[in-house]
């Protein structure tokens, strides 16, 4: 199951975009992934957007039928600074426990990759596509990419939100993601959001840390049917996925909210004496 768990993997974090974002909110979700209809896992994502500062979380492991073949776990998180209303990651880590655990930690600054680690660090492959220090300028990291912010005063939730892409570097992999607008659907999650969604197309294109003959890169980046239905986070110009949708060789993969909580949070007063 090497190329579908990569591929499902691979579309938690096929979103990037620059742009200000706005107020205050938070997002307690809560997410099944499905295979031809079969439930194979499940995660949750927090997420906290501040005046300042902002926190992003996620969990997850395989369930079902997939866990009986190849039972793995991970969690991960990013945190940073909002200037000029810009989010500017800071931290970012992930650690997978499956046959092995690895975990992956950098810090980051203005857009820059400053650190990066791998533990344990992995052999030297001669295959793969060496990593240069030009690749770790002008990027964000996975989870904070997932965040897509959308400028203007307009509804966020619009075609506008799709015209986006980005630099992503995940501590292994430089690459990059395109988005292009489809359409508006409307979801009802299980708990929390009911509402209008925007369909963005999902274009990957594979940069540098990665061996051009796996299967599951080839995959990837020949795709052009990956979908992501985003949703706004209350309170903010900022929307996250509520759906992805991945075609595999064994059928849909898709990776949808069954909760997804988000409410506005009050602006902090300023203290006065």
């Amino acid at each position: 199951m090497p190329t579908l768990r990569s591929a499902l993997l691979a579309g938690l974090t096929l979103f990037a975009a620059v742009s200000p974002a706005s107020a205050q909110g938070k997002l307690d979700a809560r997410y099944e992934v499905t295979l031809a209809g079969i439930p194979v896992g499940k995660g949750s994502w927090v997420v906290d957007i501040a005046d300042d500062a902002y926190s992003a979380s996620a969990s997850g492991g395989t369930s079902g039928l997939l866990k009986a073949f190849a039972s793995g776990s991970g969690t991960g998180g990013s945190q940073g600074r909002i200037v000029n209303g810009a989010l500017i990651p800071q931290v970012y880590s992930a650690t997978v426990h499956s046959k092995k655990s690895e975990t992956i930690r950098m810090s980051l600054a203005s857009g820059n990759i400053k650190e990066s680690s791998i533990d344990p660090e992995p052999p030297v492959d001669p295959d793969r596509i060496p990593v240069t220090d030009a690749h770790r300028r002008g990027v964000s990291d996975p989870m904070t990419g997932s965040l897509l912010r959308v400028p203007g005063t307009a509804d966020p939730v619009g075609p506008d939100a799709c015209r986006a892409g980005g630099a992503i570097f995940d501590g292994r992999m430089r690459y990059e993601l395109k988005l292009d607008y489809k359409r508006m659907e409307h979801v009802r999650a299980e708990k929390g959001y009911s509402g209008p969604v925007v369909v963005c197309a999902v274009y990957f294109t594979p940069v540098a840390g990665y061996i051009p003959d796996r299967a599951a890169i080839k995959y990837l980046a020949a795709q052009r049917n990956i979908e992501a239905w985003f949703a706004p986070i209350a309170g903010t110009r900022i929307l996250v996925p509520f759906r992805m949708m991945i075609p595999t060789p064994l059928g849909m993969g898709v990776l949808e909210a069954t909760q997804f909580v988000t409410q506005a949070t009050p602006p902090r007063v300023a203290k006065t004496q």
